[in-house]
């Protein structure tokens, strides 16, 4: 924050503006989840529209048999080469599914219902039962009638079947049964749960719960209550990794200032120690199942011939990040490390307030032969960390704008 001149009084601020702030913050909050809202809605329309062309090439004849997974990964590289991420193997399979477990025939009702609903507002009585009765079928079997009757639909006619967002749907395709998935789905909406209160949800098994319950009401009434972990701003919602994939957005961000700028600090400190280091990316994305996570740094080190993965932490070092370290190397080692190259190794530094700790990971490498070169090659531990506590107090005194 500046500082004000000596001598010059404060401002006074009239009592309305404190008014004015809260109100334009909730018009940006409102118009935030809206927007989020509506592109979801497209999202999943698109997606589902995908997912059906996918089934119906597979079912268009003989020759086409057993063609699936050679056809999903033709698919995903050329779609990734013409429209960027959102189009892997992974995520035109979930399209599929998708599909699969919301056909036309069971969304069909739903539009109907909706159209019947935006068409009839200002007829009433038996006039209305009479024209709902003859828009309902119509809407149903137009849907019903696989390919040609579906394309006379738009996203927007297709957005109207799947209320929720697309992250809720990913989860619901993986539902135990058509019963439980159809129960969450009902609870999703009528609570409107987020995805995190939807899959805390499903993990723990409300469903079955609430059916072997003798008091079904209770139950119901309790697990509409969010909690804390629960809650997704309008800003999250937006920046939702599958939001930015489907807009073909770049999502490279750090969790605070500091952070952001104790990396950037540390990616030049790294590459001036020598050649060996070559920079691979910042806030590198992954997913594992449905889960996302974001890697601070990612090298190469040539030397080594291995991958050397950098993960930043605000605060003091837990066991919670050792295990999260493992999980982004088993990753790497499978997804990310070529045949000719060595198993990748993991730096956690951790920038408490009051300590400065530096930790290799390397109890994953095959032999101890090998984890002693990497000891050897790689920048001395004391070394990282007195240079962590010299950036932090660097970055930390600086005037704020």
């Amino acid at each position: 924050m500046k500082k004000r001149p000596a001598g010059k009084p404060a401002k006074t601020v009239p009592a309305a503006y404190t008014g004015l702030i809260g109100g334009i913050g909730k018009l940006l909050e409102s118009s935030r989840g809206t927007t989020a809202r509506a592109v979801n809605s497209l999202m999943t329309a698109t997606y589902w529209e995908v997912g059906r062309r996918i089934v119906e090439f597979e079912q268009g004849g003989k020759e086409r048999a057993g063609y699936g997974e050679e056809l999903l990964k033709r698919l995903a590289e050329d779609l990734t080469a013409h429209f960027g991420k959102g189009f892997s193997y992974t995520n035109l399979n979930k399209y599929r599914q998708f599909y699969l477990v919301y056909p036309a025939e069971k969304i069909g009702p739903t539009l109907a219902r909706r159209a019947a609903a935006e068409i009839l507002p200002t007829v009433s009585g038996e006039s209305k039962a009479k024209e709902r009765a003859a828009i309902l079928p119509t809407v149903s079997g137009e849907l019903g009638k696989s390919a040609t009757a579906s394309r006379k639909l738009t996203l927007g006619d297709l957005a109207k079947a799947f209320p929720l967002p697309w992250s809720h749907y990913v989860l619901l395709v993986s539902a135990r049964s058509p019963e439980a998935r159809d129960f969450y789905h009902a609870e999703a909406l009528r609570g409107g749960w987020s995805v995190r209160q939807l899959d805390r949800q499903m993990n723990s098994l409300f469903y079955e719960r609430t059916a072997l319950s003798k008091n079904k009401p209770a139950m119901l009434e309790k697990g509409a209550r969010p909690q804390p972990g629960d809650v997704l701003t309008a800003e999250e919602a937006i920046r939702d990794p599958l939001v930015l994939e489907f807009l073909n957005l770049r999502d490279e961000y750090s969790e605070t200032e500091l952070e952001g700028a104790l990396a950037q600090h540390l990616e030049t400190f790294l590459l001036e120690l020598g050649s060996d280091f070559a920079f691979v990316g910042r806030q590198r994305r992954l997913r594992i199942d449905d889960e996302w996570y974001r890697i601070d740094l990612l090298f190469f080190h040539r030397r080594l011939r291995c991958l050397v993965i950098v993960d930043l932490k605000l605060g003091k070092f837990t066991h919670a990040d050792a295990g999260q370290m493992h999980l982004y190397l088993s990753y790497a080692k499978e997804h990310w490390t070529h045949p000719e190259e060595n198993p990748p190794v993991g730096l956690i530094l951790c920038s408490g307030a009051a300590k400065n700790l530096v930790h290799y990971t390397l109890d994953t490498l095959p032999s101890k032969v090998l984890a002693r070169e990497y000891k050897l090659a790689l920048p001395n531990e004391g070394k990282l960390a007195k240079e962590l506590a010299q950036a932090r107090k660097q970055l930390e005194a600086r005037p704020k704008a």
